[in-house]
């Protein structure tokens, strides 16, 4: 390590942050730019389902806040999300996208190497410097100086590369994991959409079932016509349903005593949440395999339990009554587009009450098409669950790895 520079990221890494676009200016046509804010940065990834937009013929005065394929984004305002940053790197899917205000955009250099430079933003010393930052604000956020001014033990560059690529590695595997799992849900939606919201299910000759001429009739709680035989139930008649409640604040604790505990959607990963906090005073638990839903903005996010948990104000927990959680499941990825969509329109969901979920009213098919949804979905699930599971620990091993290479305590030949 004796050629490695002791200097700091703003010395060797450009660091700029966002220009403050208005919402007078907004685009409603989804072809248009992707305006890249702290809410759009999850831990490692990014989410473009409720991004604002601006105009495309407007792309060109913004060179500078133009984003690149690699670009490394930081979430300024609450940049934490869970134990982990808010921080991701641009991918050629994620473009073109522009930065907005309150989001810093870090760049390599001659002396940095950029795939280097997100792990150093990954990396556990820069998540601790970065939580011990206006620990005591209502609203904690960080400044492009504060970044700067973050302390690293630099290797020279080839070093930097051939470390980058072990990390890499682990990252392309579980990004391949993540493409495969997209792929198996978005699949299963479109089977939910085209049976139980188009009602063009395979019929007794295998042939679409309203496009065939089947038999309809009008739902007057729906406004709108279901297949003769069908009924229309509320989430509460074919769900069990767990509204959460939080514990006593001072029962919590990050060092495993007690039981599991999760508040809202904070904790939420691709499928599974990342534990972080226990509590020494369960109130409400969900069940291994329970849906998790988080009944506060952004309401309809979901993840599964993979381990009983307590679950606080900001989530409910639901199982299927007949055993059917992989049509549960679509049943409430279907309403998450529903209330996207009212987002959308400006009818703005805050919360939703244990009334309001219970209430919800879901199409029901009859039990043997439900059976044959079910046992589909059933497969891809599990393909998805064994993906998510083998991502976990690829995720531990690469950040058991992190602090070993990017200390010198591990070299690579």
């Amino acid at each position: 390590m004796s050629n490695w520079k002791k200097t700091t990221l703003g010395q060797v890494a450009q660091v700029f942050t966002g220009f403050p676009f208005k919402s007078s200016g907004y685009s409603d046509d989804p072809k248009d730019i992707k305006l890249l804010r702290g809410d759009n940065i999850a831990q490692g990834t990014l989410r473009w389902d409720d991004a604002k937009r601006w105009p495309k013929n407007e792309y060109e005065k913004y060179n500078q806040y133009q984003l690149k394929e690699n670009d490394v984004v930081l979430a300024m305002d609450r940049p934490w999300i869970g134990a982990g940053l808010k921080y991701s790197s641009i991918r050629k899917e994620d473009l073109p996208s522009l930065l907005v205000q309150r989001t810093a955009r870090l760049r390599g250099s001659t002396e940095l190497d950029i795939i280097y430079l997100k792990y150093i933003i990954g990396s556990p010393w820069f998540s601790k410097y970065i939580q011990s930052i206006n620990t005591g604000s209502l609203v904690p956020h960080i400044s492009s100086k504060q970044i700067k001014d973050f302390p690293i033990n630099l290797p020279p560059l080839p070093q930097q590369k051939k470390l980058s690529s072990v990390l890499a590695a682990l990252d392309k595997k579980i990004d391949v994991n993540n493409f495969i799992n997209a792929e198996l849900e978005a699949m299963a939606k479109t089977l939910y959409d085209y049976w139980f919201v188009q009602f063009d299910f395979p019929n007794a000759n295998g042939k679409p079932y309203k496009t065939s001429g089947g038999k309809m009739v009008y739902n007057a709680t729906l406004k709108r016509e279901v297949p003769v035989g069908w009924a229309v139930n509320t989430l509460s008649q074919i769900a069990n349903i767990t509204m959460g409640q939080s514990p006593a604040g001072e029962s919590y604790n990050e060092e495993g005593i007690g039981t599991l505990f999760f508040q809202g959607s904070t904790d939420f990963g691709w499928l599974f949440p990342t534990p972080r906090q226990y509590t020494t005073s369960p109130a409400r638990m969900a069940k291994k395999g329970d849906i998790l839903l988080s009944v506060r903005a952004p309401v309809g996010d979901m993840n599964i339990a993979n381990a009983d948990c307590c679950i606080g104000r900001g989530l409910a927990a639901l199982n299927s009554k007949s055993h059917s959680d992989g049509f549960l499941f679509y049943v409430m990825k279907y309403f998450k587009q529903i209330f996207d969509r009212r987002n959308a329109e400006g009818t703005t969901f805050g919360s939703m009450t244990k009334d309001d979920l219970h209430s919800l009213q879901v199409v029901c098919p009859e039990p043997g098409l439900l059976k044959r949804y079910d046992d589909i979905v059933s497969e891809y699930n599990k393909m998805i669950f064994s993906r998510s599971l083998e991502n976990q620990d690829l995720i531990k091993l690469r950040d058991w790895l992190l602090p070993l290479l990017m200390n010198g305590q591990v070299t690579v030949k």
